[in-house]
């Protein structure tokens, strides 16, 4: 599992018959420091996971495979959507 932020939503023409009626968000994986990671990644979302929002993503295809079944090519799915943070430094500026 790791972090990332979701950037916007997929688009695809033709899917897997698993995956018919779900959701395809583009995702940047975010560092230990909240850097982003250099390469985007497509992941599978049914929480309903806004632009903006920071998502925790399991690679575990265990996830995917109980939900849209065995024969699933999804592995990476938003597993869990982050409320936002307050760190000592925004509560001071509030």
């Amino acid at each position: 599992m790791f972090l990332a932020r979701i950037g916007g939503t997929v688009v695809a023409a033709v899917k897997h018959p698993t995956l018919v009626g779900c959701r395809f968000l583009l995702a940047q994986r975010l560092e230990a420091d909240g850097s982003a990671a250099v390469e985007p990644i497509v992941v599978v979302d049914w929480l309903g996971a806004a632009n903006g929002s920071t998502v925790i993503v399991s690679t575990d295809g265990d996830i995917a495979r109980t939900r849209l079944g065995n024969t699933t090519p999804a592995r990476m799915v938003v597993a869990g959507i982050v409320d936002p943070l307050q760190t000592p430094a925004t509560a001071r500026q509030e």
